[in-house]
């Protein structure tokens, strides 16, 4: 397929997705929005373009059952990834919506999951791994800046200085407390144990120094319905700037009456 015919693929699959996701949701993404999305589709294929072509298998399934918890339950590790095996080399790749400045800020926080997705395929599968890496479909803050300058040539060294993949080391040191972490976990949902941490909790310094609220809790998806972290917020300076920003801010003018009119569109249209 020529890379003409391919972008044409892609724009109709975009365009199909995003109406099946409208139906199910129920709302409608702003003109300015959805062509931002799509161009970053595009991006991400044009600049893995051999990557994704030489992907051999996806949606990979890995399954690691009768695992026990610190407390004896029973429970099974799962895993999706994307294979490539070229030649006689297999590496497993894990696609994130993350900017790749991002990852490899907190690259810690993805050798976990990688880590055990390598050790499912290897022990489990008995094949030989050569890499496990993480490719990260965001865009960066310096593409972001140089599609709004508008300006060709800063366009194009942002998209030659934007590496997408992140490559993870697998250390089977660390997959056995990786394990028993995830067991821990599990002991807790099936206790019911959901209470956040105290706020002195969150105001602790953990790995390389960091805050456990920056190393945890702004990675956590519910953090805003938590009453440790509100509390946090309301009561740290450095914290309440940016803890009401996100209730404060809704867009310009512009993008407001672009979304308005996105979803009074769908609706004439039931």
């Amino acid at each position: 397929m020529k890379d003409e015919e391919m972008l044409k693929f892609i724009e109709e699959a975009f365009e199909e997705n995003y109406e099946l996701l409208r139906l199910e949701g129920g709302h409608s993404l702003s003109p300015f929005v959805k062509n931002l999305a799509l161009r970053q589709v595009k991006l991400y294929w044009k600049k893995l373009k051999s990557l994704a072509e030489n992907v051999s298998e996806t949606e990979v399934k890995l399954t690691l059952p009768l695992q026990k918890t610190p407390k004896g339950r029973t429970y099974t590790i799962q895993g999706v990834v994307d294979v490539v095996k070229e030649c006689d080399k297999t590496n497993l790749y894990d696609i994130k919506t993350h900017d790749v400045d991002f990852v490899r800020c907190h690259k810690d926080d993805y050798e976990g999951q990688l880590n055990i997705y390598a050790h499912i395929w290897q022990t489990i599968k008995g094949q030989t791994l050569d890499g496990t890496s993480i490719i990260a479909t965001g865009q960066t803050e310096e593409l972001i800046r140089a599609f709004q300058s508008g300006n060709p040539k800063r366009i194009e060294k942002a998209l030659e200085e934007w590496i997408p993949e992140v490559p993870i080391e697998f250390s089977p040191e660390k997959v056995e407390r990786i394990i028993e972490s995830f067991g821990e976990v599990v002991d807790m949902i099936e206790e019911d144990k959901f209470t956040p941490p105290p706020v002195t909790k969150l105001t602790s310094k953990v790995r390389d120094n960091k805050l456990f609220v920056d190393h945890v809790c702004r990675n956590c998806d519910v953090r805003f319905s938590c009453n440790s972290y509100k509390e946090y917020a309301l009561t740290s300076m450095r914290a309440r700037k940016n803890f009401l920003s996100y209730y404060d801010d809704y867009g310009t003018e512009h993008e407001r009456a672009e979304i308005l009119d996105a979803n009074l569109e769908e609706e004439d249209e039931v």
